[in-house]
């Protein structure tokens, strides 16, 4: 378990699973530049030169409030276009009561775009029924997030009918714009391209700063060349603009919490001339 904190506010990490693919499965061209990067190893990349994967929930104390960012993947779930997701059966929930919490416990659920990988958890199967899982919780969902995946399937299997409708159905769901205050100290910070309504999660608190990235980021060696898409992107020009614009702004010192990073999984950005490097924390 890895938990950080910012000020008067907790961070989590809540492991689901690790994954260690070719770095071809996302990141085309990464197998190519990783070996001039002494800092990937070995946090991010396995002996073999295979990527890091890591699928975490991050699990946010904040004014009393307990924030569940991105639920993983889920059990049960029919995901024929991602095999890797597909059926699983984890013991995510048991993770979550080790690191201390109940889903009962949960007020907010946060998905910071409504792949296959980050909702998951968001419903289980009970007696052949979704149901939500966090059931006091208030699920957030990004406006043009939500509006572009409710109009159109996503390719790795029912995601919306089984992680998003059945919460829409129980009440618990609430519609935020995609720079929504959800406490003092937690807000959202759009960062689009890899999907339509992508956020990133932004904490402050005192004099502290830190940055849950989501997926605008799969892996730190898009710190080095931000110019390389993940090939699981919507908009491969958008997401390379945003990386670009967000990096810069994200290097005055903030602590940078990777949503796929592995092992430490949180640091720092430096400037590296026109790029930059990533310092574990």
């Amino acid at each position: 378990m890895a938990t950080w904190n910012i000020g008067d506010v907790s961070i989590t990490k809540v492991l689901e699973m690790e994954k260690h693919w070719p770095f071809s499965a996302l990141l085309p061209g990464a197998e190519e530049v990783i070996d001039d990067l002494d800092w990937l190893r070995p946090d991010f990349v396995t002996d073999e030169g295979r990527m890091k994967l890591s699928i975490h929930a991050l699990v946010i104390e904040s004014d009393g409030q307990t924030i569940i960012v991105d639920t993983c993947c889920g059990n049960n779930k029919d995901r024929p276009g991602a095999p890797a997701f597909d059926n699983l059966e984890t013991d995510f929930l048991g993770e979550l009561s080790r690191c201390g919490f109940s889903p009962t416990d949960v007020d907010v659920v946060l998905s910071t775009h409504l792949h296959v990988d980050h909702v998951g958890w968001n419903t289980q199967l009970i007696d052949g029924t979704w149901v939500p899982t966090f059931p006091n919780a208030e699920y957030l969902f990004v406006r043009p997030e939500f509006e572009h995946w409710a109009a159109e399937p996503q390719d790795y299997g029912p995601v919306f009918e089984d992680s998003v409708q059945p919460i829409i159905d129980a009440g618990l769901a609430t519609v935020v714009e995609a720079d929504h205050q959800i406490t003092a100290n937690i807000s959202l910070e759009l960062t689009a391209g890899h999907t339509p309504g992508h956020v990133s999660v932004v904490i402050e608190s005192g004099n502290d700063m830190a940055l849950i990235t989501g997926d605008m980021t799969h892996h730190p060696v898009q710190f080095a060349h931000p110019e390389m898409a993940s090939s699981a992107d919507w908009r491969q020009d958008m997401s390379t603009a945003t990386r670009f614009e967000a990096y810069k702004k994200w290097s005055d010192g903030r602590l940078v919490i990777g949503t796929h990073f592995a092992g430490r999984t949180a640091g720092r950005l430096k400037p590296v001339g026109d790029v930059w490097s990533f310092e574990v924390d």
